[in-house]
């Protein structure tokens, strides 16, 4: 349990069963977005079309997501974070089906659309939701569990969709979602704690017609350079430039921004999300990176590379759990050093062009161990140093940037992988590729630096920067 001051604060069971409410939706998205790549090949089928046209099916989700995203802090102070969040699942589960049912391709991405404002809202509105009912006190233990199941998605995710497009069809990759939504509606409707509005601010439409552009077209143009195309430099350099001019707009303001830029001014705060932009381009990479890895040199099929890569996510399910307590004993820094630590040992053998099949796998274990004991720590920490009335920013923010460092680790590790491919053996290229992934992780040493050490009494919120004087929960 996470000891914050001079108590210690329990889990009690209805703030568990709120946590596994809040975290079922989001693991589905988590499945759907994997789960799509595995596919490609019956979508170019059924529409008699090429991989370059199917390829905006995840493109289309990807942008979305980065539009309306930003806006979630917004609607959750305006509505009510339980209102907006059921709203959400809802919206995903009505893409979900339409998704399955689409008589063509440009059908099946507009409703990829509108699944991905569901999906982009579930994730900060739900860690919103958390970070309010567990208060400051509870909030690591929390998120450390939590953790648990939702790291099993992005591994999850192709062998559930290999097995649903080997045995049915594509359509089902959609379809499965639509029963487990209708059972999640009706019990986080009773059991989500009702909030009011928060705020009646209008919405600021300048830093939205900055951000959400900005956003979506640096993802994009990040995602794209990795294949290879020109106009990729382009989308994101232009992107990019939208994303500093709505810094400026938010610094100067006098309303309420999207995202509240002046909270990167606590020392807790800027950590965490500049751990969450470096585990962003370290897991979301390699997710893509390792089943390559096994397709392409161990020559795997989709299904058997979906299941290769499963040591990681039970690796990082252990992580998780054991991170919690250590944390409490040793602090967020040491956890969170020890996490990386793991995390690199774990992939230096996919660095090594004669590793054997046996060693791959545990270093796909340890590595998970290293991933998962670094997540919930990370959330814990962004969430204690800002007050329980800013959660809904914060999370906001810490969502947009795990998924813009997914974006540029995974470009920057594509543009490596391919400039080799080109010129040495694929063993050689990926074991080339794999030592950029080493480095990620050791970059992220940086900000672990600045976590909190040993807890203390009456000093732990004093370390992450919190100022914040809200013992509730």
């Amino acid at each position: 349990m996470l000891v914050t001051g001079t108590r210690t604060e329990r889990l009690d069971p209805q703030l568990l069963r709120i946590g596994a409410v809040l975290v079922a939706a989001p693991i589905l998205a988590s499945l759907d977005a994997t789960g799509v790549g595995v596919a490609t090949d019956s979508l170019t089928s059924s529409f008699h079309t090429d991989v370059s046209s199917v390829q905006w099916v995840s493109a289309g989700y990807l942008l979305a997501m980065a539009l309306v995203i930003p806006a979630a802090g917004w609607l959750s102070d305006r509505f009510g974070a339980k209102t907006v969040w059921i709203s959400a699942v809802a919206i995903f589960m009505a893409g979900s089906a339409l998704c399955g049912v689409a008589w063509s391709l440009p059908a099946l991405i507009g409703f990829r659309v509108l699944q991905a404002i569901g999906g982009g809202l579930m994730n900060p509105v739900g860690q919103a939701l958390l970070a309010r009912a567990a208060g400051p006190h509870r909030i690591g233990r929390l998120m450390s569990l939590l953790t648990i199941p939702v790291t099993f998605g992005p591994a999850v995710g192709p062998v559930v969709g290999g097995l649903l497009v080997d045995q049915l069809s594509w359509r089902w990759i959609f379809f499965v979602n639509v029963p487990i939504c209708l059972l999640t509606l009706p019990i986080a409707a009773r059991l989500l704690p009702a909030e009011t509005a928060m705020t009646g601010a209008p919405l600021d439409w300048r830093g939205l017609a900055l951000l959400s552009p900005g956003l979506a077209a640096a993802v994009y143009g990040f995602t794209v350079v990795g294949e290879g195309s020109p106009i990729g430099w382009w989308l994101a350099g232009g992107g990019l430039a939208l994303v500093v001019a709505y810094v400026g707009h938010a610094m100067r303001t006098r309303g309420v921004p999207l995202i509240d830029v002046r909270l990167f001014a606590r020392r807790g705060f800027s950590a965490a999300t500049a751990m969450s932009v470096l585990l962003g381009a370290s897991l979301y990479s390699s997710m893509v990176l390792v089943p390559l890895f096994f397709q392409q040199v161990a020559h795997a099929s989709v299904l058997e590379a979906g299941l290769l890569v499963t040591p990681q996510a039970v690796g990082a399910a252990v992580g998780a759990f054991v991170a919690g307590r250590l944390t409490d004993r040793y602090g967020p820094r040491a956890v969170v050093a020890s996490g990386i630590a793991l995390a690199v040992v774990g992939t230096v053998a996919f660095a090594q062009p004669a590793a054997a099949g046996w060693l791959l796998t545990v270093s796909l274990l340890v590595r998970g161990l290293g991933i998962g004991a670094v997540m919930g720590p990370n959330m814990a920490a962004a969430y204690s140093s800002v007050e329980k009335r800013q959660a809904s920013r914060a999370s906001s923010a810490i969502n947009v940037l795990n998924r813009i460092g997914g974006s540029l680790g995974t470009a920057l590790l594509a543009v490596v992988l391919q400039a080799q491919l080109s010129q040495v053996a694929p063993v050689n290229a990926y074991a080339w590729t794999f030592w950029w992934v080493v480095g990620l992780s050791v970059v992220a040493l940086v900000p672990a630096i600045f976590f909190p050490g040993r807890p203390k009494p009456a000093t732990y919120e004093r370390e992450c920067g919190a100022g914040n004087t809200d013992k509730s929960g």
